[in-house]
């Protein structure tokens, strides 16, 4: 890739092992882009951190191979969704909510929605499946290398790179840069990307231990366990939170902390009192791995990149975990920029393209921001429903009085248990909010609106709405192969290339796609329902909303970048109307 006048250590650097910075290496790497990871740490995460893994992150793992490798080191879905609130583990239940689309009338919501499932994948176990495959594949990964400062021109950026441990530094010099060094992104600082929202509104601390709940859980298994306790209202929601990281014996507790006062220093022997406090059982044997303090944030920015280089994950967007997003989201961006690198690198795409990864994601970054600091606020319901002002846990007593009345057969016990039912029904916002996962639309100069309205029916943040309209992922159906077994029409797409799909009376549009593969020197495949995979269960012709003859365009992310709903004239058409819209959604020059 280099030219004779200027020399390239890589094509993209990639600052940050996490989500973000582990999927855009290995994504790169897939995509054949010579690419250099560097993190400043020894080793990848040490806490399990980020965990919720949705439909749309495995669907991007299905995509790279890696789908297997996740679920063989991820807790199903089955054992992840049974969330119980109550006063300690052992104490009084206030309720329970079926999450993470488990209930009975989320099962199918869910099914039709993906052929991937959600599982739970702490990012322990997340990172080191990323960053093997990235070297596997070719990308080069470097750990103890810190990024000490960059500059931009308009050829390149050169980094200067610290080696930690012997303190020595050098520079490398890449195409581009890409920023997924966390929530204190110096990459993001540097480059002054404009940020909205607030940081540190509230102070937190994880506690990972070793403790065996299996007795305390089995009938009702579950990642999360909200627990009110005395002092939950201090830094925190309100609330204690008793996560699983493995069943049943590896656990980590959320626990507030007053971000006003200094940090406070948090022993052994003090989480231990929090740990057995949340369980309800001061005898509990546990075994202290390590604590950890970070604050709450809201902040979220308007530009994710400026000249060569773009940030992503963390850097980007900065929120609590509520709804789970976090990881989900960081995995997703590297997903839209990745082949956009590519595409512009290989000299298939005008530089343009690239502008397009801050006008699709941006909006995306805000929207979760919301979304995950609004779930937070949306405990205040049950803290009034059961008389507690303000998030306030000090007065046990009043909590066990305002339980005590929701058992009573009287109509202040039914006014009290509405209450809480209906409390706790909001927090399906949180905990199910499947068209937040999966309802998120590009607009950009890489998508071609058709001119059609898109309506909604139901509620846009409960429910998940496929479409093929230009600017939405294409949706799943499941299909027949040659062999008889299923596949999905995700299966059909993505891998680096652009995909022509249309039905087997489509059949020029998919010809027009051979000759501009040829033409153009794409990775660009024709993909023919009922040629390709029989449309078997006849779920495609009711999700597909195009005629047979029809066409989509589908980008690499598996976005919809471009529609014709009927057919084309003939073979000459179906050249230009497609050869027309590659130019467009890829800024090359008309």
């Amino acid at each position: 890739m280099s030219t004779p006048e200027q020399h390239y250590d890589t094509d993209v650097l990639v600052i940050g092992s996490g989500p973000a910075g582990g999927t855009a290496a290995l994504l790169l790497a897939t995509y054949g882009i010579r690419t250099h990871l560097v993190t400043k740490y020894g080793w990848l995460a040490d806490t399990p951190r980020a965990h919720i893994t949705n439909q749309r992150a495995m669907e991007v793992f299905r995509d790279l191979g890696i789908e297997q490798e996740a679920l063989e080191k991820g807790t199903p879905s089955h054992l992840m969704g049974d969330t119980v609130f109550a006063t300690s583990l052992l104490g009084d239940e206030i309720g329970r909510i079926r999450t993470w689309g488990t209930a009975d009338e989320s099962l199918t919501e869910y099914a039709a929605q993906s052929p991937c499932g959600m599982i739970d994948l702490p990012q322990t176990y997340l990172e080191p499946i990323l960053l093997s495959n990235a070297a596997r594949r070719g990308a080069v990964v470097r750990l103890n290398t810190e990024l000490v400062d960059f500059e931009q021109d308009v050829d390149g950026v050169t980094a200067r790179l610290r080696d930690r441990p012997g303190g020595t530094e050098h520079t490398v010099r890449a195409r581009y840069m890409i920023g997924a060094d966390g929530g204190r992104s110096l990459v993001a600082e540097k480059l002054a990307l404009p940020m909205e929202g607030q940081m540190g509104k509230a102070g937190s601390m994880n506690i990972v231990f070793q403790a065996d709940l299996a007795r305390y859980v089995e009938h009702r298994p579950s990642v999360l366990y909200w627990i009110m306790r005395p002092g939950a209202d201090v830094g925190g929601i309100g609330m204690g939170l008793l996560r699983m990281v493995r069943p049943w014996n590896e656990w980590l507790i959320v626990w507030g902390y007053d971000i006003d006062n200094p940090p406070p220093e948090v022993t052994d022997e003090t989480a231990a009192a929090i740990v057995r406090d949340l369980v309800g059982d001061d005898q509990l044997d546990v075994r202290i791995d390590n604590a950890s303090l970070w604050t709450v944030n809201h902040a979220y920015a308007t530009r994710l990149h400026a000249g060569r280089v773009f940030c992503a994950g963390d850097a980007v967007h900065r929120h609590p975990p509520s709804n789970g997003l976090g990881s989900n989201t960081s995995v997703q961006d590297s997903y839209n920029l990745a082949w956009k690198l590519a595409a512009v690198l290989n000299g298939h795409a005008g530089p343009e393209l690239l502008d397009t990864y801050s006008d699709e994601r941006a909006p995306v970054a805000r929207q979760i921001v919301e979304r995950a600091n609004l779930s937070r606020d949306q405990f205040l319901p049950l803290f009034e429903a059961l008389g507690v002002v303000g998030g306030s846990a000090e007065n046990a007593e009043g909590i066990t009085k305002a339980l005590h009345a929701a058992r009573q057969p009287d109509a202040e016990g039914a006014k009290k248990r509405r209450a809480i039912r209906e409390a706790i029904e909001l927090k399906h916002y949180e905990f199910n909010a499947h068209g937040v996962e999966h309802n998120q639309r590009y607009e950009s100069a890489a998508v071609l609106p058709d001119g059609t309205v898109e309506t909604i029916t139901r509620d846009d943040e409960l429910f998940g709405r496929p479409t093929s309209r230009p600017g939405a992922k294409l949706p799943h159906a499941w299909l027949v192969d040659h062999k008889g077994g299923r596949i999905s029409t995700l299966d059909l797409v993505g891998r680096g290339g652009f995909s022509v799909v249309t039905g087997l009376a489509g059949t020029r549009w998919a010809e027009a796609a051979d000759t501009l593969a040829q033409e153009l020197g794409l990775d660009l495949r024709g993909v023919v329902i009922d040629r390709d995979a029989h449309d078997a269960y006849g779920e495609w012709s009711r999700r597909a909303e195009i005629d047979e003859e029809g066409v989509l365009l589908v980008r690499p992310d598996g976005y919809v970048a471009w529609r014709r709903s009927s057919g084309a004239a003939d073979a000459d058409e179906a050249v230009h109307l497609l050869r027309q819209a590659l130019t467009a959604v890829l800024c090359r020059p008309a």
